[in-house]
């Protein structure tokens, strides 16, 4: 007698807390709508939703093994909850993208707070088993006395960030935008960015990196911005990172390589949303396996680090790529329109643009 296939099971987790209890009203109709296909598809839905966030995380842990799919319903911070859950698992994740930011959401092409759409989405992947696996980029303290950042188990020594490490004025927008009372994450970041804008410190920062091509640089780098991006997007859409790639193996640092004139940072801005903020010369921009970050002899002390809109501790800190370690729900014509995009291609076509040598990150003159 044959033994009955197990019927498959996707875990939901959502963020009740957030938006004034919006998140709660998102995650159930995730909830009912997962229900129903389920029930002409033939899995399984489980709310692992907890009281708070704290209780979600207990909930994603000790459900472990009983679980095929986790979709999380939120966004970035959600987003990270659910890649430190599963990232170096085969287990698919799922996004329904309803935050302030999405951006993780929106650099995978995915459906940016249109829920239907999104679970849609998210059914006809489990179906057609389909998916993509994708890089994660992971932080951790190496020294003692640094503050610890917690592991996908809460006790370690690091976390995987899906979007980007944020070690200078980014954080600080970030910050200012997380505590702001304005409506929308568009509106509460692009307000942050100019309030910080008008106060940018000088941080230093002393960098050790391994390149793309293997060889290490170190060198100090005393400015008010540097960010390690494992994707484009930032803030609502800014795109810091516009040549950043989710198949490369590689993470992409960004910073000022000094102070912009006022007229620069109104041209730069122009370009905020448009992918050719790397165009502007006050900033530099490598390819990297892996930097150490820690506190130059000179310039300001850095902000509290943020990675995915978490605050992930201080300096010194070590981050790296992790190549194709989360494998994420993405319905077909998604990931069709990624093997048309051919994110080589599309780097080499946009870094030639701006003006820069694609190997070497500078300007060619």
């Amino acid at each position: 007698m044959n033994e009955r296939r197990r019927q498959a099971v996707v875990a939901v987790v959502g963020n009740p807390a957030s938006n004034n209890g919006k998140g709660a009203k998102a995650t159930k109709q995730v909830l009912d709508m997962l229900g129903a296909r389920g029930q002409a598809h033939g899995f399984a839905v489980r709310d692992l939703t907890g009281e708070s966030l704290d209780e979600s995380v207990a909930s994603i842990r000790a459900a472990r093994g009983t679980y095929d799919y986790l979709v999380v319903v939120g966004g970035d911070g959600m987003v990270s909850l659910g890649v430190n859950a599963v990232a170096g698992s085969d287990i698919p994740l799922g996004i329904v993208g309803v935050g302030s930011g999405n951006d993780f959401a929106r650099g995978l092409g995915l459906p940016v707070n249109r829920i239907e759409t999104a679970v849609e989405g998210i059914v006809g992947a489990v179906v057609c088993d389909s998916h993509m696996d994708i890089d994660m980029g992971y932080a951790s303290s190496p020294g003692a006395d640094s503050r610890p950042i917690e592991d996908a188990d809460g006790h370690g020594r690091g976390r995987f960030f899906a979007g980007m490490l944020s070690c200078g004025i980014d954080a600080s927008i970030n910050d200012r935008a997380n505590h702001s009372q304005l409506p929308g994450g568009t509106l509460r970041y692009f307000a942050a960015v100019l309030t910080e804008l008008a106060h940018m410190k000088r941080y230093g920062y002393h960098v050790s990196a391994t390149l793309a091509d293997g060889t290490a640089e170190e060198y100090d780098i005393v400015a008010p911005l540097l960010t390690v991006a494992n994707s484009r997007h930032i803030g609502g859409g800014i795109e810091v990172s516009p040549y950043s790639s989710f198949d490369d193996g590689l993470l992409d640092m960004v910073w000022m390589n000094r102070m912009p004139g006022f007229a620069e940072l109104v041209r730069a801005l122009r370009h905020a949303y448009d992918g050719r903020l790397l165009s502007a010369r006050f900033l530099s921009w490598k390819r990297v396996q892996s930097v150490t970050i820690t506190r130059a002899g000179e310039g300001d002390e850095p902000p509290t680090l943020m990675a995915d809109g978490e605050y992930v501790g201080s300096l010194p800190l070590h981050a790296e790529a992790h190549k194709r370690v989360l494998r994420v729900l993405v319905p077909p014509a998604v990931v069709e329109w990624h093997r048309r995009e051919r994110d080589t291609e599309r780097l080499e076509r946009v870094v030639s643009r701006d003006g820069r040598d694609v190997l070497t990150g500078e300007f060619a003159e």
